[in-house]
């Protein structure tokens, strides 16, 4: 543990045992460190298993195991994680089975994996890995130190900056949902952008980024998106900002850096949300949001029977507001003095 504290800072208290892996409070046991951020889990803290555990100062006097001190203990597990589980480093070269085209340009330290396709145009950085049958189109570019996921398509002209990782079955610069309706049918609109992601961004699992339809799609750096979302053509999603699994974000809406998007999220179209916003889980955003906070539009879990219920009453709220509107205007009229209207 001391090396620990060496490397990520922290006080240590009681033994200075050997680390070997990291686990919940829960689960944890032999050899491994937990960590306690919310207060509410403090009875976990006392019966678990954990042979150390990375506390605020203000739980040390209670703890009689190995802990460490600091001050955001999430923040110190998440580092510890880390060291313990780093990403894999790639192991330079081609795999026989994987398509590279003759005109793509892929670094000496790249690793290829098998069934990978690295078509015309396209560029690999270095140390980048591309796993088993992930497809890389014309003319995208992916910067250094990225890790691509197997069965993970990123289309052409896509821009991927550096320590980049993308989860599989994620695509990246497929076309945005552009039509014109004809009279009859349906024209499509061809989808020209492109999609220029910056460093340090994770992109989960089944996750759709779409190329724009004239300018581009942008993510910028450092910002996390999880599984099964939907970022549709001309969005621009700021630095560091975070979104939750199943959210869907219409065409050339603007998100600020360092906003929270809870999961489930729904985002419609051209609208504005600024720097610092935190939009609660199920919430549908229908308006631009322009001073930075906390936002939610679900009612919360009730009973089917309630919800009916209030369903009900939903339904003839404009008739009740009309109702409520005449009795104020007939009590005013009742209590004017003698000789006065209205």
């Amino acid at each position: 543990m001391s090396y620990l504290i060496e490397l990520l800072g922290g006080e240590l208290h009681g033994a200075d045992i050997v680390i070997s892996g990291v686990a919940s409070l829960d689960q944890a046991g032999e050899g491994q460190i937990s960590f306690l951020a919310n207060p509410r889990l403090r009875a976990q803290l006392q019966s678990s298993s954990a042979a150390a555990f990375i506390v605020r100062p203000t739980e040390s006097a209670a703890l009689d195991r190995p802990h460490i001190t600091t001050r955001d203990p999430q923040l110190y597990f998440a580092k510890v994680a880390q060291l313990l589980y780093p990403q894999p480093v790639a192991v330079a070269g081609i795999h026989p089975r994987a398509v590279v085209d003759d005109f793509a340009i892929v670094a000496a330290s790249a690793q290829i994996g098998p069934g990978a396709v690295i078509a015309a145009g396209a560029k690999i950085g270095e140390r980048t890995i591309v796993m088993a049958n992930a497809y890389i189109g014309e003319q995208v570019e992916i910067g250094t130190d990225c890790l691509i996921h197997p069965n993970s398509s990123i289309h052409r002209g896509a821009f991927i900056g550096d320590r980049v990782i993308v989860h599989s079955n994620a695509v990246i610069a497929g076309d945005g949902f552009g039509n014109a309706w004809a009279g009859d049918h349906w024209e499509k609109i061809p989808q020209l952008g492109r999609v220029l992601i910056g460093n340090d961004v994770e992109i989960g699992s089944c996750t759709t980024v779409d190329r724009g339809a004239l300018s581009d799609t942008v993510i910028g750096n450092g910002a996390r998106i999880d599984n099964l979302i939907q970022v549709a053509h001309n969005v621009e999603i700021g630095e560091h900002t975070a979104m939750a699994a199943c959210v869907g974000i219409a065409g050339s809406t603007k998100i600020g850096a360092r906003c929270q998007i809870g999961g489930a999220v729904m985002i419609s179209g051209h609208l504005e949300i600024c720097d610092g916003t935190t939009v609660l889980g199920g919430t549908l955003v229908a308006k631009t949001i322009r001073e930075p906070g906390v936002y939610s539009g679900s009612y919360p879990m009730q009973t089917h029977d309630e919800w009916r219920h209030n369903a009900a009453h939903l339904r003839h709220l404009d008739d009740l507001a009309k109702r409520i509107k005449q009795l104020e205007k007939e009590l005013r009229h009742t209590q004017l003095p003698v000789g006065e209207s209205e």
